[in-house]
């Protein structure tokens, strides 16, 4: 995009910001409200119904979804209110885990929020709501969130840090002109980012269902079929077989119990592995959680290479995913959460294959009934239930066979994908080059408005 700059800059006094327009100010935020304050610093006790209670998780959409978000009593956001009361044109802010959010409040309903979100009350002859929003999509306001925040288990913004960013502030006529165009123009890129997660969504449904048919109806779509006699398998190519897992895997080695608390922050030489990385398939020994070294007589099992890596305990989506773990990972070890595979000798199998099979979503979606637990949130795998699973079976060689298949049609997929995904960084990289070339006065978009 070519924009013209302002006929005249001066210097901000402020060496990262550089120069902006005349006329133009760079003022501390504390000086541009009426009221900076959190959230509720308790967990109020929460309805099927009443007043709407948000959190960082209920901002990060575009709109709020009223059917996900917490319900309070009236009585209790009548008593929140007395300190922290939200309205129309006030400005939300995530302070605590994912920081630097906002959202200008754009409708009438009452809402109460928590700790997590601290309310602007703006002054509104100082600061448009809409223009003092984007500057968070900026790069001006993002250095500063990052050297103010305090980093612990979760990274927090504190409310003394908030009162001293730095915002400018353009003449009140030019912050309405620039929100405007920043609101036209972020939509132009959001909707070219969405189509392209459409498209990832799209190829990735297609992986998923390559991994389903090849291993439940093998590559040879004439092959004669039967009945398989198991539910979620169906019919099968007429040669193979139906195997309990029982008949490959002799064993499941559970993990080490280490609680989050235990972890040192820094420095330790040994890993403990994250039961994320099983679901995203990323067994980096530096992706994961640092263990104590006193802790390695009881952490016994360490991930080899040529087994599978299952999550015996997790949420019910989650249960039962797998990992094929392809390199040696000598200084890590499992929690207790996931299972290792153990094979029995002298029976042929190609354990890339199985963990195809495992990740077959009708599977999947079996060992998810399976699961058990009292909490709905967490299901717990039986070593005994999982292994008497029935799976399909054929000879070694038809197994490889169904494993180059897979790998060849999900490589070439993926590389579409990460043409995607790469795309869609530069799209996001272009959004907030944008914003922070606009906000501090670097282009001229008082013209472009209407355009």
């Amino acid at each position: 995009m070519s924009l013209a700059r302002y006929e005249r800059y001066r210097d901000s006094g402020v060496e990262w910001i550089g120069e902006i327009p005349e006329g133009w100010e760079v003022k501390k935020l504390k000086y541009c409200t009426n009221l900076l304050i959190d959230g509720s610093h308790t967990t109020p006790t929460y309805l099927p119904d009443g007043i709407p209670f948000l959190r960082v998780t209920d901002i990060q959409s575009k709109e709020i979804d009223l059917n996900n978000v917490k319900y309070i009593a009236v009585e209790e956001h009548e008593l929140l209110s007395k300190r922290c009361n939200p309205e129309k044109d006030d400005v939300l802010l995530s302070k605590n885990g994912t920081i630097g959010i906002t959202k200008v409040v754009d409708w009438d309903w009452e809402f109460s929020v928590f700790v997590s979100l601290c309310l602007i009350k703006l002054k509104k002859q100082v600061l448009n709501p809409k223009f003092f929003s984007a500057q968070f999509g900026s790069n001006v306001v993002d250095q500063q969130i990052v050297e103010g925040s305090k980093q612990t288990s979760v990274i927090n913004l504190h409310l003394d840090k908030i009162n001293e960013l730095l915002v400018i502030i353009p003449p009140l006529p030019e912050q309405t002109a620039i929100a405007s165009f920043l609101d036209r123009k972020t939509v132009e890129i959001d909707r070219l980012i969405a189509n392209k997660e459409k498209l990832i969504a799209l190829y990735e449904d297609e992986k998923t269902a390559i991994i389903n048919r090849a291993v439940t109806k093998g590559l040879d779509p004439k092959v004669t079929t039967k009945p398989s006699g198991v539910d979620w398998l169906g019919d099968i190519p007429e040669h193979w077989e139906v195997k309990r897992l029982k008949y490959f895997i002799s064993k499941l080695e559970s993990g080490v119990s280490v609680n989050a608390t235990d972890y040192p922050a820094t420095g330790a030489e040994y890993g403990i592995l994250k039961t994320s990385c099983v679901y995203n398939y990323n067994f980096n020994a530096s992706e994961n959680k640092a263990i104590w070294e006193n802790e390695l007589d009881r952490a016994k099992v360490s991930p080899r290479k040529g087994s599978i890596i299952i999550s015996r305990m997790n949420t019910p989506d989650l249960v039962g995913a797998s990992g094929y773990v392809d390199h040696d990972l000598p200084t890590l070890f499992l929690p207790d959460r996931l299972w290792q595979t153990v094979f029995w000798q002298g029976v042929e199998i190609d354990a890339k294959w199985l963990s195809y099979v495992l990740k077959c979503s009708s599977f999947r979606k079996l060992l998810s009934i399976t699961a058990t637990g009292t909490s709905p949130s967490m299901k717990n795998l039986g070593q005994e239930e999982f292994l008497n699973i029935a799976i399909p079976f054929m000879k070694i060689d038809e197994q490889t066979a169904i494993v180059t298949h897979i790998e060849t049609e999900c490589s070439r997929l993926d590389a579409i994908i990460e043409k995607f995904k790469k795309q869609i960084e530069l799209f996001k990289e272009y959004r907030t080059t944008l914003i922070s070339e606009v906000v501090t006065g670097k282009i001229d978009v008082r013209g472009e408005v209407a355009a």
